[in-house]
């Protein structure tokens, strides 16, 4: 099984399960249930099927996240496809597909999402190996989820009749999230699945189908991958020619229309981790049904799920409540209507707040900064940068910056000048002067940055190229 190429799809913004989860910092990066993320567990879960390097998926301003989660596990990659926007999953899956019959092969793609959640590994890649067959046949394979309750918030699989010998039934149809009432019906009939979103197919298959029943996005993709260049791990796509690209489902583009599609069922533990409420379920609780996160003290509350990693938070005499408490936010939600959280999102990007952007500590390739303290002329953040790492050459036209080595050493370029700071040393960079500084060292270097200035915002600066060097 040499020629499965697993194909992850790591973009979309999680906004249900804000606040830990927000645009910039989705949730397939967070680590929800152990101590990796969810795209790093989607890859571990690969270990036991034999297959190439995974290829990825994802926008433009994760490509850093996704690399680094790479990296800090040592997983190996095929080529991280940036998409400059998001069109859906019908022309992600087709760039996927040129990319594995450029590599001179006709891989099975095995198309997944990366924050979805599967408990037993096990039955996952048992269920994956034994579809391979009929994708060797040319069948494009969809997994369909076992269901375990009356679901109305995903949509399902009807199955048609039975292929012989095969585990897996011809797909009768597709149907979108229905009623309770319906969705109670379909748990009662056992003919129905709920639609995972889980794929598997050989790569010119998939191409061959999309090119008879949408044309239009079969062209645009090939003509925004045709024009691609490839950066360091990056492709990156020709921006102009993926522009025309519909924003279109795999579902509606191609499984609905196709005569080969087929459901394999599968009964692995999955969840989509759609909302907190789905969190709670598949977590480990306590005695009273509550699942607890972080520093928490609780007394006399039942059925609720708590998650607070950075400072302590006390529940007294409530049920059935989703706490999340971050940085700079805390949600306090009924575990039956965390699906309005997204109102919450729509509500904070219509009036342009930065919390549903990014979180207070931010990522960079270089490292992270923390928003410590502001007022009306200043602003404080720590900067963590690693060994060996070094920001971009920059300038600001309205402040200042006074840096403070607190551990490690920093080498700071100001203007034309060289400067090593060591720890409980300072240096001052005036508005207008080009800077930047590196980590010379074998340890993280933390440095505490005040602004001063009439305008202290992240965009009043400008990225200077210097001799040529590539910054971030």
């Amino acid at each position: 099984m040499t020629n499965i190429l697993p194909v992850i799809m790591a973009g979309g913004s999680g906004s249900r399960l804000w606040p830990m989860s927000r645009t910039h910092y989705p949730k397939q990066f967070l680590a929800l249930t152990n101590s990796t993320s969810m795209l790093q567990d989607t890859i571990r879960r690969l270990e036991g099927i034999e297959h190439l390097p995974v290829s990825l998926i994802c926008n433009e301003e994760h490509r850093f996240l996704v690399a680094e989660q790479l990296r800090s596990l040592q997983f190996e990659n095929s080529g991280i496809i940036l998409e400059p926007f998001g069109r859906n999953t019908a022309p992600a899956v087709a760039l996927a597909a040129l990319r594995g019959t450029e590599m001179g092969e006709d891989p099975i793609l095995l198309v997944l999402a990366a924050d979805h959640l599967i408990k037993q590994a096990d039955v996952f890649r048992d269920t994956i190996k034994r579809a391979v067959p009929l994708a060797e046949n040319g069948k494009l394979v969809t997994f369909g989820i076992v269901p375990t309750k009356p679901e109305i918030g995903y949509g399902y699989i009807k199955r048609g009749d039975f292929i012989e010998q095969s585990g897996a039934y011809r797909v009768s149809a597709f149907v979108e999230k229905p009623s309770l009432h319906i969705a109670e019906q379909y748990l009662q009939q056992g003919e129905y699945y709920w639609n995972s979103g889980m794929f598997m197919f050989k790569a010119s298959r998939y191409l061959e189908e999309l090119e008879i029943f949408r044309p239009d996005i079969f062209t645009a993709v090939k003509n925004a991958y045709s024009g691609a260049r490839t950066d360091l791990d990056f492709v990156r796509l020709d921006e102009q020619a993926f522009s025309a690209c519909a924003d279109e489902s795999i579902d509606y583009a191609v499984m609905e229309k196709t005569n080969d599609a087929v459901v394999f069922p599968m009964d692995a533990g999955w969840s989509d981790v759609g909302a907190w409420s789905s969190l709670w379920e598949v977590s480990e609780k306590d005695e009273q049904n509550n699942v607890i996160c972080g520093d928490v003290l609780v007394e006399n509350s039942r059925r609720c799920y708590i998650n607070s990693p950075e400072r302590l938070v006390a529940v007294v005499g409530v049920d059935d409540l989703v706490i999340v408490d971050t940085k700079d936010a805390l949600l306090v939600a009924h575990r039956d209507r965390v699906q309005d959280v997204k109102n919450i999102v729509s509500n904070l990007k219509a009036n342009e707040r930065s919390e549903f952007l990014h979180h207070r500590e931010v990522y960079r390739p270089w490292g992270k900064h923390d928003h410590i303290a502001d007022g009306e002329r200043y602003h404080v953040k720590k900067i963590v940068v690693k060994p060996g790492q070094k920001t971009a050459m920059q300038l600001h036209y309205h402040r200042s910056e006074h840096w403070i080595v607190v551990s490690g050493t920093a080498k700071v370029y100001r203007a034309s000048e060289e400067h090593i700071v060591t720890e409980n040393e300072s240096i001052y960079i005036p508005v207008g002067t080009e800077h930047c500084f590196e980590n010379p060292g074998k340890l993280p270097l933390e440095i505490i940055e005040v602004r001063t200035g009439s305008y202290l915002s992240e965009d009043d600066i400008l990225r200077v190229k210097n001799q040529g060097e590539g910054y971030f």
